[in-house]
């Protein structure tokens, strides 16, 4: 007689999967990176390092602004990698946070440059330096033209009609205009970029239609992410060529294709920023845990938002470190312990 083992009511955990996320222009503000610099010693060296690699003044605009000079491209880029970097540092030197034992690193525009340091695939000084000449070249590509971005908040299930919307619009719009999608942010929101009448053409023509409501003007200084950023892209050609990327410690999701990285950082100032797609694919590979480090509480919100079961930590202040340092040290205690 054959006899059976009853089945285990135990069940099977898997490892929990990890990404690090770091956020792009936007999520700059005066007194930026001024608490964990006074707190902590691997934050003030990053910072020092970061303000000397670009001649000085970083520093002094991060903690005391005034908010209109950091809001310019060419400072608000490098001060965003900057902070980043020094909030990773402190995890790392004060409670051990080790990138190595994440799954993926991905970073919304200019954040894929913080994510390439935190993964050690270029060092701090040459991204600092990138970023800095990135943010010139996108500034004075657009001189003395009328430009705009829009947060269009999409209408449940019509991302797909949007995107396809939006090539018809290209085969309409009035001469001379230019709209295009710069980020694909979640099902829920997507960025128009181009000239100012072409931007409002397009977001009428989509809330026309109803596949989206309200339009919000995005604070930006360059229309990025769209064709118009192309003189940027060829002034950054130069420079990219030149960087020698090492093989990243962890896989970096690429902001263009949306999967693993490799070295395309000439199409992302031109092309769409596939943060909706990049966050799937992470999650299609059974990530649910996110560790979102810089500026601004934008893209942890995004993420609850879209997926309230995940877990998301957001690590934006020396209070937030204090907080959540052992805790990411400390894997078991996710299991007890939400993102705020």
């Amino acid at each position: 007689m054959l006899r059976f083992r009853p089945l285990s009511t135990t069940p099977i955990r898997r490892t929990r999967k990890t990404a690090i996320i770091f956020p792009g222009q936007g999520s700059q503000h005066v007194g930026m990176g001024s608490d964990i610099y006074a707190s902590f010693k691997a934050a003030k060296n990053v910072i020092d390092e970061c303000d000397a690699a670009v001649g000085g003044g970083l520093r002094d605009l991060m903690f005391n602004g005034p908010s209109s000079d950091l809001t310019l491209t060419a400072n608000a880029q490098p001060a965003i990698l900057c902070h980043s970097i020094a909030l990773l540092r402190v995890l790392q030197s004060e409670f051990g946070f080790d990138v190595s034992k994440s799954s993926f690193a991905l970073g919304h525009s200019l954040g894929e440059y913080t994510a390439l340091v935190a993964t050690e695939s270029i060092s701090l000084s040459e991204a600092i330096k990138l970023v800095r000449l990135r943010g010139e070249a996108m500034q004075t590509s657009v001189t003395n033209k009328q430009t705009s971005m829009r947060a269009l908040s999409i209408n449940k299930g019509h991302l797909e009609d949007i995107e396809a919307l939006m090539s018809k619009i290209a085969m309409i719009i009035p001469e001379g205009e230019i709209a295009e999608i710069a980020n694909v942010n979640s099902r829920s929101q997507v960025v128009i970029s181009g000239s100012s009448k072409g931007v409002d053409y397009a977001c009428s023509v989509i809330q026309a239609k109803g596949f989206a409501g309200r339009a919000l003007p995005l604070p930006v200084s360059a229309p990025f992410h769209c064709s118009m950023m192309n003189v940027a892209a060829e002034q950054m050609r130069p420079a990219l060529e030149a960087t020698k990327f090492k093989t990243p410690v962890i896989d970096v999701i690429s902001n263009v294709t949306g999967k693993p990285y490799r070295p395309i950082l000439f199409d992302q100032i031109t092309k769409t920023v596939q943060w909706h797609r990049s966050i799937e694919y992470a999650r299609d590979d059974f990530v649910d845990e996110w560790v979102a480090i810089g500026p601004s509480k934008v893209l942890s919100n995004l993420l609850k938002r879209e997926f309230p079961v995940d877990k998301v930590r957001s690590i934006s202040s020396a209070k937030d470190v204090e907080a959540y340092g052992q805790i990411l040290q400390d894997g078991s205690k996710w299991e007890d312990s939400y993102g705020s």
